[in-house]
């Protein structure tokens, strides 16, 4: 038996859903496996499995994180103090912001394909979209109906979809991104 490979830094709950991120991103839920994952990191699949107790568990961490981090960003807009108008119009941004700036998670979170986890993650996005529903709500002093703020949802997702194909990052369409949010603002106040 040869002796255990020696690592150069303990393996973390972060290295192991960032290898995965990639690769589900990349091969599909379904074609990816914890040993591939490890392999991946240049760890054992045990190391792994000290951390997760399987590939679904693992994905749901993940999505959970990522879920976390956009309502953390709709919570922070909300916090600000800014007048209404100006704090919807930063919901809006901050939505596409965070899509085009972490294209791989956005993936997952709203992307993903296989029936196996679809409906495991459905949690995730129904929660944040009710928190961004009432935000959105709140913010057009409760005018917006519930079929125009799902619409505006909507074209805030397809606008991420479409430059997600095109654009490393934000800042390549941040222009176009103020110009389709204050289109849509239009059709709130």
């Amino acid at each position: 038996m040869s002796p255990r490979k020696s690592v150069q830094q303990e393996l973390t709950r972060e290295m192991i859903m960032d290898a995965a991120r990639d690769l589900f991103v990349q091969n599909g839920y379904g074609h990816v496996s914890m040993r591939q994952i490890a392999k991946e990191l240049g760890y054992s699949h045990g190391a792994i499995y000290y951390h997760f107790t399987n590939k679904a568990e693992l994905f749901y961490a993940m999505v959970q994180e990522h879920f976390h981090m956009l309502d953390h960003i709709l919570a922070n807009i909300m916090e600000q103090d800014l007048e209404q108008h100006e704090k919807l119009k930063q919901v809006l941004l901050g939505f596409i912001e965070f899509g085009l700036t972490h294209q791989n998670h956005y993936e997952i979170m709203f992307l993903i394909k296989d029936e196996e986890v679809r409906n495991f993650i459905n949690e995730g996005p129904n929660k944040s979209y009710e928190a961004f529903a009432k935000s959105v709500y709140m913010l057009c002093n409760k005018k917006a109906s519930l079929q125009d703020i799902w619409s505006v949802f909507l074209s805030l997702h397809g606008f991420v979809t479409h430059y997600s194909r095109h654009v490393v990052g934000y800042d390549e369409v941040k222009d176009l991104a103020r110009s389709h949010v204050n289109f849509l603002l239009r059709s709130l106040i």
